[in-house]
């Protein structure tokens, strides 16, 4: 099945060089020009990939992100003329899953757009109705939702995405890089630190019963022990 992309942005000679190639490449493409078009499209076309310029007029990217959601199998790369972290970090909080600043070669947003679809592919193929346990602990893919002794675990979309992936690969061990790819499909702002600083945070949220079973594998990675 042909992938499906929505590109979003104010500028028509970004859009239509963008269309032609992403065409040219195999994917099937619909176009919008400003955020509350790119809503109207989105449940109707029902895009696999989004790329959306953040400044443009009536509705601007990060709004559409707000907008949008944490959608379940959306995957958003936002496009913006300015190099600034602020706009980068407030686009992936609300929901984006990578950015390209302008100008940029179209090749490399191609390549991104098919990392991220791959990553998406392998997402979904992990079985939603499938409840993972670990004594009180429990995770719940398909309601987004982590519970320990019945009471709820606020997490991140990025925290989820890790536990999951972790919990679901039991003893296996993962290094720093391939968690980057598996859960943020980019090279992330910090780096292989952000990895760390997102394991310390699912440990303090899992607390002193289940805080142990996320290990540090030493000059490697992590992993997620079986062991109670």
């Amino acid at each position: 099945m042909q992938a499906k992309v929505l590109i979003v942005d104010d500028e028509k000679s970004i859009v239509d060089p963008l269309t032609y190639a992403f065409r040219r490449e195999g994917f099937i493409v619909e176009n919008a020009f400003n955020g509350k078009e790119a809503l109207e499209k989105i449940s109707n076309f029902k895009p696999d990939i989004l790329i959306s310029d953040i400044m443009m007029p009536v509705m601007n990217g990060l709004d559409l992100c707000k907008q949008i959601g944490h959608k379940d199998g959306l995957g958003i790369i936002l496009l913006t003329a300015k190099d600034d972290i602020i706009d980068r970090v407030l686009g992936l909080e609300f929901g984006a899953d990578d950015y390209l600043t302008k100008p940029f070669d179209i090749r490399e947003l191609i390549a991104r757009a098919r990392s991220l679809l791959r990553r998406l592919i392998k997402q979904s193929s992990v079985d939603e109705k499938k409840i993972i346990s670990i004594k009180e602990l429990q995770v719940i893919p398909f309601q987004r939702k982590v519970t320990i002794s019945g009471t709820t675990i606020e997490l991140t979309p990025k925290e989820f995405e890790l536990l999951v992936l972790l919990i679901s690969n039991i003893e296996r061990i993962f290094s720093r890089d391939e968690l980057l790819d598996l859960v943020w499909g980019m090279e992330y702002i910090g780096g292989t630190r952000t990895v760390d600083i997102h394991i310390q945070r699912l440990r303090k949220k899992l607390g002193p019963s289940y805080q142990h079973l996320i290990q540090t594998v030493f000059g490697i990675g992590y992993k997620m022990s079986g062991e109670q």
